[in-house]
């Protein structure tokens, strides 16, 4: 391109770029027949080109872009919120053709028996959603770009941990609360199973009716639940605006999927993806929880593997959801940076979905 000729000084080809159409006409990858039609235009002159690698804008899940042009349907123009010369990015229309087709890790076919990834294990959370409708939404959820806006430093009232199971979220939860217990709170969970005799309504669990528990959950008043040897179990949604609406910033250790329902103006919840370490370092923090008395299961080498396969997997099909990832190879430490978030909360701008400010 000529520098200072008219198609520089407009900026809109550039080197590499490749010319398919002139108004509306094919003319291949032969040069002469493009001479030939521009010679022949009139007026003005529409082309249609395949961008150069060299005009895009690279970018990486999580960067904070500024859209300044979208009058194209497959590209935009952006640049970085930091600063940055304008490049082009792939349109929300263009993405979702694109992502159309291909297939998403984990699918789940028809017949296959499985809905939500492994399902095995006696936990009552590995239970959660265990419903066609769910899974459905799952596999059909194309999040492509999300706007947001650049909010002064406030408090979140929510605090979610993600993670596999053994990962150290319960242990992270409770560290947190009991370092200021006038910031921080939980939720009790409900249950329909009776109580034992050393057992008290509130401490530790809301004890209620299978049947009133069943009519809540079909009314949509749980944020999650399950079932575990013949009882239910479960989060229900009022028990977190309790702990709201008391001042304190309620902390969660749900299913990656209840962040959807979370994930709104109400809650404005901070979501800290807890990430498995290497299966070695899993054991050798077993072992030395064993020794202390805290674990009394020791972790086996195929357990150690399952937690990481299932932290590989909430990070793909959730990581869209986090504001923080935390790889907990050592708790104390993990806590300390946990610890630095909620303190760089009360100080620090925060961008958050456009749906919570307007």
């Amino acid at each position: 391109i000529l520098h200072g000729g008219m198609v520089a000084q407009q900026g809109l080809l550039h080197v590499g770029d490749v010319i398919r159409e002139v108004n509306g006409r094919e003319v291949g990858s032969d040069p002469r027949a493009l001479q030939d039609t521009l010679r022949h235009a009139s007026g003005s002159v529409v082309l249609k080109i395949l961008p150069s690698y060299e005009a895009g804008l690279k970018f990486m899940a999580g960067d904070l872009l500024q859209i300044v042009n979208q009058d194209d349907p497959n590209w935009w123009q952006a640049c970085h919120v930091e600063g940055g010369s304008a490049g082009l990015v792939p349109s929300q229309l263009l993405e979702e053709k694109r992502k159309a087709f291909v297939k998403r890790d984990g699918e789940v076919t028809p017949g296959s028996g499985s809905l939500c990834g492994s399902l095995s294990g006696k936990r009552k959370k590995r239970m959660m959603y265990l419903t066609t409708k769910n899974a459905e939404f799952d596999r059909h959820e194309l999040l492509i770009y999300e706007e947001v806006a650049r909010m002064p430093p406030f408090r979140r009232k929510t605090l979610v941990l993600i993670g596999a199971q053994g990962v150290g979220r319960r242990s992270l939860k409770n560290k947190l609360i009991m370092s200021d217990q006038s910031r921080y709170g939980t939720t009790i969970p409900y249950t329909s199973r009776k109580p034992k005799e050393s057992e008290k309504d509130g401490h530790g669990y809301r004890f209620v009716s299978r049947a009133e528990m069943e009519a809540d959950i079909k009314a949509g008043r749980y944020l999650e639940h399950g079932e575990y040897e013949g009882n239910l179990y479960g989060t229900k949604i009022d028990s977190i605006r309790a702990v709201v609406e008391a001042g304190k910033m309620c902390i969660l250790d749900v299913n990656p999927q209840a962040v959807k329902v979370l994930r709104t103006a109400e809650f404005v919840p901070y979501v800290v993806f807890i990430e498995a370490p290497s299966p070695e370092t899993l054991r050798a923090m077993n072992r030395a929880a064993l020794d202390s008395g805290v674990a009394t299961k020791q972790l086996t080498e195929a357990d150690a593997k399952r937690t990481v396969e299932e932290s590989s997997r909430i990070q793909r099909g959730y990581g869209h959801y986090f504001d923080l990832s935390l790889t907990n190879d050592d708790l104390e430490r993990t806590f300390g940076r946990l610890r630095e978030a909620m303190e760089h909360l009360r100080l620090q701008p925060q961008w958050v979905p456009v749906s919570w400010v307007y």
